[in-house]
């Protein structure tokens, strides 16, 4: 996958392109990548696929901004397995912000990227109090020479395909619900890094996953199975938050402990695929009440892999 940025001319073929955040990468955004990958092996274009850093609400109030449901490392990796093989990154600055619709037509679609075919959503607009929308593409695509095309919402039992919605039901617990809109289990990666060691002092050893951003879109204690260690997912038990029990005001942290697993993987990136919600995170009166309840996560944990093992499989071998 080529990745490129800012404005100057980047490329020397044709584009077939598509723009927006692609946050999660949900199944909405699968159905209309898909559709620009046909149409631009059809016409000889470059499937390309156009994107924002940071998503736009986080540059005007980042207080209020959603939690982000993918990193851009995430993000581009999912866009690159849904067949996009050019990755355009608007670094979404002050500038940018104040940046007129037509001046993005011309300098980034046209002049930049060579834009033969544009898939939009219906609900689409650009460009300085968003005063760019699917008539101007269509009337400057007339004169430039490109295609203007939109999709509409996507949905799953009348329900719209939306990263909004994914985060709602992930704020919920509701991992099945996330799991069906995004078309696979939310995942989280992350480097492993050193944490305080406490888990291995109370014997439940843990790995602690680097989290890119401070506001996750779930908090709890999970089942989980983590990816880039083996040959096959690695089943385990995860925490994600802040530890109240044995901290004031912390940051929030992504701890798993690996069942049966006893090696070193400090420095490793690795994906943790959410299962199931087994409870909330609790502050707890002192370490022994939390490594009881510990222990009854990791049998719970358990229990699970062995209820679901025959479905867990099938997903893999259907990979």
């Amino acid at each position: 996958m080529r990745i490129t940025h800012g404005i100057a001319p980047v490329v020397r073929q044709p584009s077939a392109v598509t723009i927006g955040n692609f946050d999660g990468v949900h199944l909405g955004h699968r159905a209309m990548l898909r559709r620009l990958v046909e149409v631009a092996g059809q016409r000889g274009l470059v499937p390309c696929a156009i994107t924002f850093e940071p998503h736009p609400r986080e540059f005007f109030a980042p207080d209020k901004a959603p939690a982000r449901l993918s990193s851009l490392r995430e993000k581009l990796q999912m866009l690159g397995e849904c067949g996009i093989d050019h990755v355009h990154i608007c670094a979404f600055n002050q500038a940018f912000s104040q940046l007129p619709a037509e001046t993005f037509i011309e300098h980034i679609l046209v002049a930049s990227l060579q834009t033969r075919f544009l898939l939009i959503g219906d609900d689409f607009r650009f460009g300085t109090r968003r005063g760019g929308d699917f008539a101007m593409l269509q009337a400057y695509g007339a004169q430039a020479g490109f295609e203007v095309a939109a999709m509409g919402s996507v949905t799953l039992d009348e329900l719209r395909i939306s990263s909004t919605a994914v985060r709602e039901t992930l704020a919920v617990g509701d991992l099945d619900l996330a799991g069906r809109l995004l078309g696979r289990p939310y995942s989280i990666s992350g480097r492993v890094v050193d944490g305080d060691k406490l888990g291995r002092d109370i014997g439940f050893p843990t790995a602690n996953i680097q989290l890119k951003h401070n506001r996750p879109p779930l908090t709890g204690i999970f089942v989980v199975q983590v990816r880039g260690l083996a040959d096959a997912p690695l089943p385990g038990v995860a925490s994600l938050g802040v530890r109240p029990t044995v901290k004031e005001n912390g940051r929030p942290v992504l701890e798993v402990h690996l069942l049966d697993f006893d090696r070193s993987i400090y420095g490793q990136h690795v994906c943790v695929d959410f299962l199931a919600r087994l409870r909330d995170e609790e502050k707890y009166p002192d370490l022994p009440t939390l490594v009881t309840q510990i222990g009854h996560d990791v049998n719970h944990a358990r229990q699970y892999f062995l209820n679901h093992s025959e479905s867990l499989l099938a997903a893999k071998q259907n990979d």
